[in-house]
């Protein structure tokens, strides 16, 4: 007789961010200054090889949580670990060893890109940096270049010979340069047009099956995250209204919020059938936000507990976490830090 026994693979986070604050305090007249919490007490963890994405309207935090992540920004509380390694307080040497583990991919890489360097220079920065000798960079560049569907002759191109999608696959190179971990991807498609989006796209996740690279990948765009992430999480004011796999997200948003983003998305399977009610009004400031949920002044849900008590991340009923007094919790436990890992792969040993 054989006896099984079901266990839980789970596999330590590559990136597990606890906590994490971004204040920045803001002069307001001749006598005193406010304090804009950009980012305020969020956590999440990302897997080895799987992506989270990160929604919400303009002003949620999003961005500031990427620059965070790659210190352009510095952290005012929290924790930031990179394969269990504190980094939120790193500096120098230290910090720049760091940023070879984590990289970013901008919105529009015009910007990012310096226009008095070829292609090739700017990739060649990254090896740079790796140590790579003079004489192998050349073929680096031609490597990473066809690694990113360009050809070797773009290499001595400058930013502004390029399209916009060139540009942005110069700029993935460019940060594969390095061997990152840990890509992120600030909008990274938002400013390509469609059909140049589908490809940039395909070749993230192919670059992610092939070197097992993970994403932050910040997108207003939920079709895009739908395509893209594993996990999802959604922003709002600064805070983590809602946390789950992708399919859990989609299939059952849990937070008003999360719904009423969704409902801005057009479906075109049915055009002709009726849609939950879109997002009225505009988002509070973080300077200022509303008692409470900072969400109930816009909520066609809201109760009187909404506008004293914010409400803390937990699961719900539908298996994500979310921040909501309405929705209906899985029991009466707060989302504690075990529960920040969505997925969980089950495997059955003899």
């Amino acid at each position: 007789m054989t006896t099984q026994q079901t266990t839980h693979q789970v596999t330590a986070p590559i990136v597990d961010v606890r906590d994490l604050k971004v204040h920045f305090p803001m002069r307001r007249g001749l006598f005193g200054s406010q304090l804009v919490k950009a980012v305020d007490g969020v956590s999440f963890t990302i897997a080895p090889g799987e992506t989270l994405g990160l929604a919400g309207e303009s002003g949620s935090g999003k961005s500031t949580v990427a620059r965070t992540l790659v210190r352009i920004n510095r952290p005012t509380g929290g924790s930031i670990r990179l394969a269990g390694a504190e980094t939120a307080r790193l500096s120098g040497q230290e910090l720049r060893a760091y940023r070879r583990r984590m990289q970013m991919v901008y919105q529009d890489p015009f910007d990012s890109l310096d226009p008095k360097l070829t292609a090739g220079d700017a990739i060649g920065e990254g090896l740079i940096v790796r140590g790579v000798p003079r004489a192998r960079r050349k073929a680096e560049v031609e490597t990473l270049l066809s690694r990113v569907n360009l050809p070797a002759a773009l290499a001595g191109r400058y930013p502004g010979q390029l399209s916009g999608g060139q540009r942005q696959r110069v700029s993935i190179a460019r940060a594969l340069a390095v061997n990152p971990e840990v890509i992120v991807c600030d909008e990274a498609v938002a400013a390509l047009d469609v059909s140049i989006r589908a490809q940039v796209l395909n070749l993230l996740k192919d670059i992610q099956a092939d070197a097992g690279v993970s994403y932050l990948f910040i997108s207003h765009d939920l079709s895009t995250l739908r395509f893209m992430a594993d996990n999802i999480a959604i922003m709002y004011v600064g805070r983590l209204v809602e946390y789950g796999t992708r399919d859990e997200v989609f299939s059952r948003p849990s937070h008003p919020y999360t719904r009423a983003l969704m409902a801005a998305v057009p479906d075109v399977a049915n055009l002709g059938s009726p849609r939950a009610e879109a997002l009225g009004g505009e988002p509070p400031s973080p300077a200022n936000p509303p008692s409470g949920c900072a969400f109930h002044p816009r909520c066609p849900l809201t109760i009187d507990i909404c506008r004293t008590h914010r409400p803390p991340l937990v699961r719900k009923a539908s298996g994500q976490l979310a921040a909501c007094h309405v929705v209906p919790d899985a029991d009466s436990r707060a989302g504690d830090l075990a529960d920040l890992s969505p997925v969980s792969a089950p495997e059955v040993t003899p």
